[in-house]
């Protein structure tokens, strides 16, 4: 457990990308990775992401959807902000944190256009199957200064 790398991922409301990230991590990382997820706001946890991430078997609903507030005393070893707002807007972390960048497209807003409910869905698969594809290259995929 004192191995483990403790990453955050970071988004604008901690309902959607940063969730399926700390999903996809505590699913296949567990053993290097010590994952936890946050927002700068609270939106709560998003259904459609958690219907796509249940198709693969990573079951989120016990994750919480949170202000980077509340775990802003946690010794972060690497935070991924995972949309532009929250890379942008970042927050000063009190410990030596390296902030990596790896955006993801937002599946809300590109399934608003959606005419369906399996056309919204397909948004989040592909984001979500992006998201696995980036967790998998961690610890080493990850670029710090």
């Amino acid at each position: 457990m004192g191995d483990q790398l403790k990453i955050l991922f970071l988004c604008t409301g901690n309902s959607c990308r940063s969730q399926m990230a700390e999903g996809w991590a505590r699913h296949l990382k567990s053993d290097v990775i010590q994952a936890f997820s946050a927002g700068l706001e609270a939106h709560g946890l998003n259904p459609n992401a958690v219907k796509v991430m249940q198709e693969e078997g990573v079951d989120i609903t016990e994750q919480k959807s949170q202000r980077v507030e509340e775990v802003e005393t946690i010794p972060f070893d690497i935070v991924v902000t995972v949309c532009g707002h929250a890379d942008e807007n970042c927050p000063v972390f009190s410990c030596a944190t390296t902030v990596v960048h790896h955006g993801f497209d937002d599946p809300p807003k590109l399934a608003q256009t959606a005419k369906t409910d399996e056309e919204a869905l397909m948004h989040y698969r592909r984001v979500r199957d992006e998201i696995r594809a980036f967790i998998e290259t961690l610890p080493e995929g990850l670029h710090r200064s």
